[in-house]
């Protein structure tokens, strides 16, 4: 009884100005993060340079795209980020998208960031909904029928998406490197030199302010969201909070990324009487001739609204999201030190670490021993990173062993001496 009550809530239908507006915004601001990438020598450092690129395990096979293809792949995935935008042949333009952008997060560790991998689900979630039903390209060229409205879970779930982010990030905080200031007091220290503000980032009570302020807004601003009558303020706290993170952290496209979808909190009825019309028509179903009104409530009925399969995925796919950031209390050891159950668990700005490794490497048949530094094959960024990160140590054993294999040298044994600094605190990565 009460899951029939609440398929019939999040079925109901509601104006869907705010989902094509997030939309455009979404587009814009995928097409901006790949070409992007290209323009400030991201592609070129992260896959042209490194001789070794650390994947993740088991996804081994995913290899950048020799000589400059990654500019090109790159480029394809800025296209169809504009494509989204302008809702042309949405559903495969943001499934080419998905798709390579899966890809690259999977074929490079080394730059892991959250607002990646917030990416892949964003993109999971945009394929489920009918954000291509107005103000679209789509609509325009009659390859959709237009529609005014949209099923109420089209705009709930990405709402349950970022309470679970701003959730556990809040939850991911209240440790000693945060609450003591430790990681804000290092990572403030290396923006010294920044113009204005650098001297201020010094002083203990902005970063007392931002240790407190940061940990408050990830409890609050969803619940502030979800208020009418705390709705304006949280946006404007929201508009502060997310610029100051862009001007001092320099994190991409995450912040404004995490302003756009604030339009989905809305009430969604209002955003079409602010919007000019040659982007988001006003037109009404009950405007439309009988026969498209009679096929815009057909596609209405049959958009995943009722399919058993709808409701499967997504309560198998929100489960997993409250796995994922709990999961490493489940994993023996210190998670700062493992690292396993660190990605894809909201554990945003907790801490700076880096470390340094070298390697041993014993021939077993002529005891003779070579000491190699992963410099000689490794980036300086893969190198540090490398070095407090027990997963990218093994991945760079492996690759020398085959290394070795190649030269005709198949039986040897590979030590690995390794230190990591957490935070300014010295640590065994291993």
């Amino acid at each position: 009884m009460m899951f029939g009550s609440i398929k019939s809530y999040l079925n109901q239908s509601v104006d869907n100005s705010s989902l094509i507006i997030f939309r455009m915004a979404f587009g814009l601001l995928i097409a901006a993060e790949s070409f992007g990438a290209i323009l400030t020598g991201w592609v070129k450092r992260v896959f042209i340079e490194p001789e070794f690129t650390f994947s993740f395990i088991g996804f081994e096979w995913l290899q950048p795209l020799p000589g400059y293809g990654m500019y090109f792949y790159y480029g394809l995935m800025g296209c169809a980020g504009l494509m989204v935008m302008l809702g042309w042949y949405y559903r495969y333009s943001l499934g080419l998208f998905s798709l390579l952008w899966w890809a690259t997060y999977l074929m490079q560790k080394t730059s892991y960031n959250n607002h990646y991998y917030l990416l892949i689900l964003l993109c999971f979630l945009m394929l489920l909904v009918p954000a291509h039903r107005n103000g679209s390209l789509d609509v325009k060229s009659k390859r959709v029928t237009a529609m005014n409205t949209c099923p109420r879970w089209a705009v709930e779930i990405f709402k349950w998406q970022l309470l679970i982010v701003y959730s556990f990030a809040a939850v991911a905080k209240i440790y000693p490197g945060w609450l003591e200031g430790t990681f804000i007091s290092l990572s403030f220290a290396s923006k010294a030199n920044y113009p204005i503000i650098g001297p201020w980032l010094q002083t203990d009570w902005i970063q007392q302010t931002v240790v407190v302020g940061g940990l408050i807004y990830d409890l609050t601003i969803i619940p502030l969201m979800y208020w009418s009558k705390s709705r304006k303020a949280g946006f404007i706290v929201s508009a502060g909070f997310h610029l100051f993170n862009s001007v001092v952290f320099g994190i991409g496209i995450f912040p404004y990324l995490m302003l756009a979808s604030l339009v989905l909190f809305f009430p969604t009825d209002k955003w079409r009487s602010r919007i000019p019309g040659y982007l988001i028509p006003s037109q009404t179903q009950e405007q439309l001739p009988a026969n498209t009104r009679q096929q815009a409530k057909t596609d209405t009925q049959t958009h995943f609204q009722t399919s058993p399969w709808l409701w499967a995925v997504l309560l198998a796919y929100f489960i997993l999201q409250l796995w994922l950031p709990v999961r490493h209390y489940f994993i023996p050891g210190d998670v700062l030190k493992t690292e396993e159950g660190h990605r894809m668990a909201w554990r945003m700005m907790l801490r700076s670490k880096y470390g340094t490794a070298s390697f041993r490497v014993l021939n077993n048949q002529t005891g003779e021993t070579q000491v190699v530094q992963p410099g000689q094959y490794l980036t300086f960024k893969q190198s540090y990173k490398m070095g407090g990160r027990p997963d990218m140590i093994w991945q760079f054993a492996q690759y020398l062993q085959k290394q070795y294999a190649t030269q005709g040298i198949d039986d040897i044994a590979i030590f690995v001496d390794a230190r990591a600094n957490v935070n300014g605190a010295s640590i065994n990565p291993l």
